[in-house]
């Protein structure tokens, strides 16, 4: 037990998914994993752990944006062992020929500003997924005929962005879509030895200006924690 997860020893599985909101990883448990049970409640940032084709799996959410994450993110991997974590969430595409509902495998992860940006300091640290994860989830998705890119994409620190400039640049740049957690989740894997990807729905577009509707959002979604669970046990 930890200050913000209170499973007890050997309730977290080191394999992790980790969507921002706690009632989709409550819908990720009940409708991918079997046995599923309930291992966080503290502060309603829910936790479950299961079983997916046998492999003991934990979905953890994870709140919104770099700071909520790196809390729960530390905790699962310093005390209780998670060795894969994997990000599942929404992002906004941000090139033309990126749609909704497609998913996007996060290669890397470009920021302004991190919890870690105190250790680096003057370093611009890059932070990228690991390989044989997005190798892993790459095929998976080609292999459900699910529409992926693999490239660079951008963890903001705020929600209401008010910088179209930034936004023009990123674009410019080929980043794929923007999100608030991955750059953060790769930082801690890789200070602590683990493996961590992120793999998104597209949900919405900032050039477009579409949206998925509401009512398509989980069939879209579950492509999107299939992939995931798929990528974990492949290698």
């Amino acid at each position: 037990m930890t200050i913000h997860i209170g499973a007890q020893k050997g309730e977290i599985a080191e394999t992790v998914l980790m969507p921002g909101d706690p009632y989709r990883a409550k819908w990720a448990a009940e409708t991918f994993l079997d046995d599923a049970r309930c291992v966080n409640e503290v502060r309603g940032m829910l936790g479950f752990t299961g079983t997916w084709k046998g492999q003991p799996v934990t979905i953890q959410g994870s709140g919104m944006g770099m700071p909520s994450l790196s809390i729960y993110a530390n905790e699962l991997i310093r005390d209780y062992g998670a060795k894969t974590l994997i990000r599942i969430g929404s992002c906004g595409a941000m090139q033309n020929h990126v749609n909704i509902r497609d998913v996007i495998l996060a290669m890397t992860a470009s920021t302004l500003s991190t919890p870690s940006r105190g250790i680096f300091r003057e370093l611009n640290y890059a932070p990228c997924a690991d390989f044989d994860l997005l190798h892993a989830a790459h095929a998976a998705a080609s292999a459900k005929g699910t529409p992926t890119h693999v490239g660079g994409i951008y963890s903001s620190d705020v929600f209401y962005d008010e910088r179209p400039d930034l936004n023009e640049q990123m674009i410019r740049h080929g980043i794929l879509g923007v999100e608030m957690e991955a750059a953060e989740l790769y930082t801690l894997a890789a200070r602590h030895g683990a493996r961590a990807l992120a793999v998104l729905t597209v949900s919405d577009h900032l050039i477009t200006h579409e949206a998925l509707p509401s009512e398509d959002r989980e069939r879209s979604f579950g492509d999107m924690v299939e992939i995931a669970l798929t990528a974990a046990f492949a290698s």
